[in-house]
């Protein structure tokens, strides 16, 4: 039986709010290291290595570790690792420094499948389909979005996928609509953004909120937030720095980022803007060739800018890689498996994809975060299409 993570956040939530040197402060720390410590014999690995499988039956628990990966006592006490996102996430806290409790760091990057939301077949299209992360496979349509749409933004949340905006065939749509990732289904609309002529926005995600950036035919520099927890309209939270359609969207765990764009030449600019204050972007750096209707990936480490178009030299095979660490340009680190434009990006934790294209193509192609090398093909959408979303689990 594992430390339900709830009584954990409640317990050090109490702790964050009141006073090292109030009276309660004490007990409410000493009930977080009975709560921890009373567990050790039924909670207790050797190693990480020997946890359990970090699947949807260990969603939200922790379990005490002993040692770390490599055998080390860490500070002669252990290290307790939470299930987030189908991974085992260390909470950094000992049995002799409690006090000392962080966060569970949000990860972007989905673990089991990708998803491929809307986009043109031609036409408008409502398909969600879903791809394996775990091995190289063909998609199929799991759900439908409640509109047919092409030219959304796309955002994932630890439990849920988003598709914003975009354009039905007649008109733009400013809903925002949700489907689940532990149950195939439906999406449902659950709020709107804050402007109505919005498609070719790009998405990025933080732990607790989507963001929908850019878009037109209007040329909008507006950042828009909503709330992953609560169903709602999003705000306008900032601007970019400039006015662009068809974008690429990005997410390191403290900023989101954009690249490319059509305003109306081309850009190769990349821009950040920060997830723990409402601000506006600022430009950090250069994509290695100007570009419009391309998609990004992320990994931990490094936002990825692949595919697009520019009139010269044309339709782009180009994976473009550039870091979150520090502000820089862009370097050219690959090659997709076939030139495309008009695509959607997923991020597993170890691989960037690209999917759809156009043309109507059907193709998902992957490429390693660990090394740069270019991409091969390894599976097809259940129908080609372009203008879609991309989402992660």
């Amino acid at each position: 039986m594992a430390i339900n993570i709830q009584n954990l956040v409640d317990a050090a939530t109490a702790k964050i709010a009141v006073a090292a040197t109030d009276s309660a402060d004490s007990a409410r720390l000493a009930s977080l290291t009975d709560l921890l410590n009373n567990h050790r014999n039924t909670q207790s690995f050797a190693t990480l290595a020997s946890l359990p499988t970090a699947d949807s039956s260990n969603a939200g628990m922790i379990f005490r570790v002993a040692a770390d990966s490599a055998g080390s006592y860490i500070d002669s006490g252990a290290v307790y690792y939470v299930s987030y996102r189908n991974q085992w996430k260390a909470v950094s806290f000992t049995d002799s420094a409690v006090a000392q409790t962080a966060p569970v760091s949000y990860s972007f990057q989905g673990s089991n499948f990708g998803y491929t939301s809307g986009g043109s077949a031609p036409g408008a299209s409502n398909v969600i389909d879903k791809f394996p992360f775990v091995s190289d496979a063909n998609a199929s349509d799991v759900g439908d979005l409640s509109t047919s749409r092409y030219g959304p933004a796309g955002q994932s949340s630890a439990e849920n996928g988003y598709a914003s905006a975009g354009f039905t065939g007649s008109t733009h749509t400013v809903s925002i609509e949700k489907f689940s990732f532990s149950v195939d289904g439906n999406a449902s609309n659950i709020g709107n953004i804050t402007s109505s002529s919005r498609t070719g926005s790009a998405g990025q995600s933080s732990s607790t909120h989507g963001y929908t950036s850019g878009g037109g035919p209007t040329l909008s520099n507006v950042i828009d937030k909503f709330s992953f927890s609560v169903d709602g309209n999003a705000s306008d939270v900032g601007d970019l720095t400039e006015a662009k359609i068809y974008l690429a969207g990005q997410s390191s765990s403290t900023h989101g980022y954009t690249s490319g764009g059509q305003l109306p030449a081309s850009s190769n600019v990349i821009e950040k803007f920060p997830f723990s204050s409402d601000a506006n972007a600022s430009d950090v750096g250069d994509l290695t060739v100007a570009r419009k209707e391309t998609t990004g990936q992320s990994s931990s480490t490094d936002g990825y800018t692949s595919g697009g178009d520019n009139p010269s030299p044309g339709i782009l095979n180009t994976i473009d890689q550039f870091p979150f660490a520090s502000d820089a340009n862009a370097s050219d680190v690959g090659d997709l498996s076939i030139a495309r434009t008009e695509v959607a990006g997923q991020s597993s934790t170890t691989n960037g994809y690209t999917s759809g294209g156009n043309g109507g193509t059907n193709v998902i192609d992957k490429f390693p975060f660990a090394s740069d090398a270019s991409a091969t093909d390894v599976g097809d959408l259940s129908i080609g299409r372009f203008l879609a979303a991309g989402q992660q689990y």
